[in-house]
């Protein structure tokens, strides 16, 4: 084999590599969206800030760097408004001001140099995030 048939077969990994994580990726983002659209569906239509196909915007490239701001934070005030509506006032905030500091970790995440930071606090804010707005999704009852 010549030298040159070694950097295609690199190279040919490098893209094959690539295609993976990106399948990878957009599998835990579609995934993410089901989660959420799931805890939209479950409160009841007069109390969603949004309406829970629209989570699926989440998907575009770069659209998650402005969207986040209306999905989980949104997605906050529904729960707060329906738990309101029944006078339970044992939620607090409903995680608001975690998926808003998750929005901005997001945002920032793409400040070179801060990125790695910001990105790895995004990813622990986010899991925190459909965690506790799973434990506020199942305390409403299914109808």
């Amino acid at each position: 084999m010549k030298p040159e048939d070694f950097n295609f077969l690199f190279g040919a990994w490098a893209v094959l590599a690539m295609i993976v994580a990106l399948v990878i990726g957009l599998a835990i983002a579609a995934f993410i969206c089901w989660l959420l659209v799931g805890n939209y569906r479950r409160i009841p239509e007069p109390f969603r800030v949004m309406d829970p196909a629209k989570v699926w915007f989440l998907l575009i490239p770069c659209a998650p760097l402005i969207w986040n701001f209306w999905v989980f934070p949104g997605l906050s005030r529904s729960f707060k408004a329906y738990f309101d509506s029944v006078n339970d006032t044992t939620v607090g905030d409903c995680n608001e001001k975690i998926g808003l500091w998750y929005s901005i970790a997001c945002a920032t995440s793409v400040i070179p140099c801060v990125g790695y930071i910001t990105g790895v606090a995004a990813l622990v804010l986010l899991i925190v995030y459909l965690i506790k707005a799973n434990e506020l999704k199942n305390r409403i009852p299914v109808t």
